[in-house]
């Protein structure tokens, strides 16, 4: 007997070790409760009141003994509900939850090999275009989270920063390839450091993926220490087989250079295997997750998800878990105990007397059933008596906010923005709504770092560039080192610098004669004349061929160029001020 109650208290052990209240001072509650009871005990009994002023042998006869069956009276029904209402009040909980409204998609950063070996054909095509269609993949499974791109080899460049447009995303992960790396080799432990001091900015934790084909011995201490601390977890994705392949040889337009491949020194193709001894190390010794590409399957991408979703979820419990009260299950037996008051009488009547007056009181008239004045750009929506009363009815559980949330999740922009109070989400509402002249006139409320990024955003939409760059400045002053913003502030300038070339262009235009003008050159100016012709046929074939830069060339003018300033700058400290 024993052994089956063991059995059978044994799975609620581990509930019975964490069960505790969370107020417990509500408790003395039950002390009045006890006491009421005590004293209609001792009120109801009325041989106990007469026994001092009646004689014993008298008192028996008087006394008539009460042979009725034992009925629930009101008090029993108070005490009850107030005992329930003190144990619900009090908070009893026995596990762990997470508070609502955190971040529920965890950033990532994906770090790709672009070293020499990841154009290796042991992988169909390649490894790194195996590896840049798993990407693909993965970014379809995000569902809208947040991902940044880095590529590194000798040296770490940032491709995009977290965003969640995952065309984007697609766009510039086509445009990697090896040859755009200004420093070949590889240090992981450098792309490690870059990385995670980059995600460590962000509130919510994040995971870094390393698609590549080895690590460098000397990095395995660097996972190691990354792994211990309290931040972005790294998992690796190996591309590759053991028994390896030679690298193709890539053009210098991305395409295979007459289908041949790199030659080492002594003339023979370069073979490449991929190093699972140091990932089994880096496995082992940092305990690194550690997957290997499937070339035939999404597992891969599936696991990545996993270990992304996982450590957000760890690290979330870790800092935000709180204790789950369990005291509203009480609530129940409290309503089916009120319940019993609603007898024949005086109490039924006078209960629908005020539940009737109640109800005709918060009835909504004409005047409140319509639903808030929505701005000029908006077309004006007619209010019918059920939409009143489905807008009374709201009112009176939710918040404006609440409301113009639900609204804004529906993808109903324009109702989210006339129901939202907040500034800052009216504004998101409405620069969803791609009403940006509002959007902006909402976040100049506000003056946050956040609030001048969205300003800016929304000018940008509208061409207005300049005042978009002092507001990206602005976020910049009130939140450094900010990657959204100092990209979309590069973005911008960028586009600022053709439209002043442009305007330069049509002001010269102008200043050109005209088809009636006439312009007449003699023999000794035929010469210069065809020189001047010529380089303005060099400069047009320039500037066109600017234009049809390839993503592709532009990040390797960027990361060239970043290459060169992190050369040439300057080791030593900064002086520190005088004093």
């Amino acid at each position: 007997m024993n052994d089956l109650m063991a059995q059978l208290l044994d799975p609620l052990s581990p509930m019975l070790e964490q069960f505790h209240f969370l107020r417990p001072m509500w408790l003395l509650v039950l002390v009045p409760a006890l006491a009421m009871l005590l004293m209609f005990v001792w009120r109801d009994d009325v041989r106990r009141r007469w026994q001092g002023r009646i004689a014993p042998h008298l008192l028996d006869a008087l006394v008539v003994d009460r042979r009725r069956r034992w009925r629930i009276q009101p008090v029993h029904l108070t005490v009850a509900m107030l005992a329930l209402g003190a144990v619900a009040l009090a908070g009893p909980t026995w596990r762990q939850e997470l508070p609502p409204f955190l971040e529920e998609k965890a950033p990532l950063a994906i770090a790709i090999d672009l070293g020499r070996s990841m154009d290796a054909i042991d992988v169909s095509p390649t490894r790194l275009e195996r590896a840049k269609l798993k990407v693909k993949a993965l970014l379809d499974r995000r569902d809208g989270a947040r991902t940044a791109l880095y590529a590194y080899a000798g040296s770490t460049h940032l491709v995009m920063p977290l965003t969640d447009d995952a065309k984007l995303l697609q766009t510039f992960v086509d445009a990697l390839q090896t040859r755009i790396m200004p420093a070949q080799g590889k240090d992981t432990a450098l792309a490690l450091k870059s990385i995670s001091d980059a995600l460590a900015k962000e509130d919510t934790p994040g995971t870094i993926l390393f698609i590549t084909d080895g690590v460098e011995p000397a990095a395995i201490a660097a996972f190691k220490a990354q792994a211990a601390a309290d931040g972005a977890l790294p998992v690796v994705l190996a591309v590759g087989t053991t028994q390896g392949g030679p690298v193709r040889q890539v053009a210098a337009d991305g395409s295979s250079d007459g289908g041949g491949f790199v030659q080492g020194p002594g003339g023979q193709r370069l073979f490449t295997r991929l190093d699972m001894a140091a990932l089994n190390r880096l496995k082992s010794e940092a305990d690194i997750p550690l997957a290997t590409l499937t070339p035939d399957s999404d597992d891969d991408v599936r696991w990545v998800q996993r270990h992304v979703q996982s450590h957000l979820a760890q690290k979330q419990a870790e800092a935000h878990a709180r204790w789950k009260d369990e005291g509203w299950w009480l609530c129940i037996p409290i309503a089916l105990l009120s319940a019993l008051w609603f007898r024949k009488g005086w109490t039924i009547r006078w209960a629908t007397g005020l539940l009737l007056a109640w109800g005709l009181a918060a009835q909504p008239s004409d005047s409140l059933a319509a639903e808030p004045a929505a701005p000029a750009a908006s077309a004006a929506v007619s209010a019918s008596p059920a939409q009143g009363w489905k807008q009374w009815w709201l009112d009176l559980w939710l918040t404006r906010d609440q409301q113009g949330r639900l609204a804004f999740d529906r993808g109903d922009y324009a109702r989210a923005a006339a129901q939202f109070d907040d500034p800052l989400w009216r504004g998101i509402a409405l620069y969803r709504a791609a009403r940006y002249p509002d959007a902006v006139q909402s976040f100049a409320l506000i003056d946050s770092a956040a609030s001048n990024f969205n300003q800016g955003n929304a000018l940008a939409h509208q061409g207005q560039f300049v005042a978009a760059v002092q507001r990206y400045n602005q976020a910049l002053v009130q939140r450094p080192h900010w990657p959204e913003a100092a990209a979309n502030l590069a973005l911008v300038q960028g586009l600022i610098a053709p439209d002043k070339k442009q305007d330069k262009n049509d002001d010269d235009q102008e200043k050109k004669p005209n088809k009636g003008d006439e312009i007449k050159f003699d023999g000794k100016d035929d010469k210069g004349k065809q020189q001047t012709l010529v380089a303005t046929r060099q400069s047009a074939d320039t500037w066109m061929r600017a234009i049809q830069t390839s993503p592709t060339d532009l990040l390797a003018r960027q990361f060239q160029l970043q290459h060169q300033q992190h050369n040439t700058a300057s080791p030593a400290a900064p002086a520190a001020p005088r004093k």
